[in-house]
């Protein structure tokens, strides 16, 4: 009976809105198809209402009926795992709803260098002052900034990636790093390379913050690749983006660069996708401030 008992109190703490969940929303949990284990920071979108969530650290979610239509399909989209889409209908019971995805496997092995020397290249912006401006997201929201292979380098694998933390906000709380081939349309990030799930916190602001990725044993794509900041939520909280207008940004701030005249940043929305960042300041464009130091391999 204590079990029971105790069973049902780490339920109500860790998913405390489902339980009082209301007739006109989605809840439920994003779980491994075959493990069974949760799946955080997940994104779940409705595809006709381009509206969604983000599961917390414990694979919970929750959201808004569809309005628009009496029917939608609710799209799963997990990293390391399949996309998932299932059928959401009006009037249906849709509430504590257990959602399992298959797993996709990638091998990923350490690249080989024969007869040749391996030394560091850097990729990505170069400065240590960042521009004017802020750049902020929400949860499940993303900024990716590609790191060009300029000079047609032989890459080996990714070493590390860094980003500017801003002074501003809440620079240690904690974010998700990806990685992206320019595989999408009009060579957006789409396949992603590094799919382990890093999440990581910045020790304070106003510096570059690096994270080793070595043991990840990643190979860099030889045009280059995206790195991304995706803004996540912790512990029991949860995100919709049906709040958008209300909702208090929080987390941690990059900041922007002026030192590219082409843009390479694209931001990714949940229930949007991806879409390039224009803006301009004297024939400079807006980037992310962001780098990655890869192996490059010398014959």
């Amino acid at each position: 009976m204590l079990q029971r008992l105790l069973a049902l109190f780490a339920f109500v703490l860790l998913f405390p809105a489902l339980g009082f969940a209301q007739e006109n929303k989605i809840s439920g949990r994003i779980v491994d198809q075959k493990t069974k284990e949760p799946i955080p920071f997940a994104s779940i979108g409705l595809k006709e209402e381009q509206s969604g969530a983000l599961t917390n650290e414990y694979g919970f979610f929750q959201m808004p009926m569809p309005e628009k239509n009496a029917q939608d399909s609710l799209v799963v989209l997990a990293l390391g795992y399949f996309r998932k889409a299932i059928l959401i209908k009006k009037g249906t019971n849709v509430q504590d709803l257990i959602i399992e995805v298959p797993k996709r496997v990638i091998e990923l092995s350490e690249v080989k260098v024969q007869g040749g020397k391996i030394k560091d290249l850097s990729l990505g912006s170069k400065g240590s002052t960042p521009g004017e401006g802020m750049i902020q997201g929400l949860p499940g929201q993303q900024y990716a900034f590609f790191v060009k292979n300029d000079k047609g380098k032989k890459l080996g694998n990714v070493r590390s990636v860094s980003f500017y933390i801003g002074e501003n906000g809440f620079p240690r709380e904690p974010f998700r790093v990806r990685l992206y081939k320019a595989d999408g349309n009009y060579n957006s990030p789409n396949t992603d390379i590094l799919t382990d799930n890093v999440v990581v916190s910045a020790p304070k602001g106003g510096e570059w913050y690096t994270i080793d990725l070595t043991q990840y044993n990643v190979p860099a794509p030889e045009e280059g690749f995206f790195v991304a900041m995706e803004w996540i939520v912790s512990g029991d909280k949860f995100y919709t983006t049906n709040f958008m207008e209300t909702y208090t940004p929080y987390g941690q701030i990059m900041r922007p660069t002026f030192e590219f005249k082409e843009s390479r940043t694209w931001t990714y929305s949940i229930g949007k996708g991806w879409s390039l960042i224009t803006l301009a300041n004297n024939g400079m464009r807006y980037n992310a401030m962001i780098k990655a130091e890869v192996d490059m391999i010398k014959d």
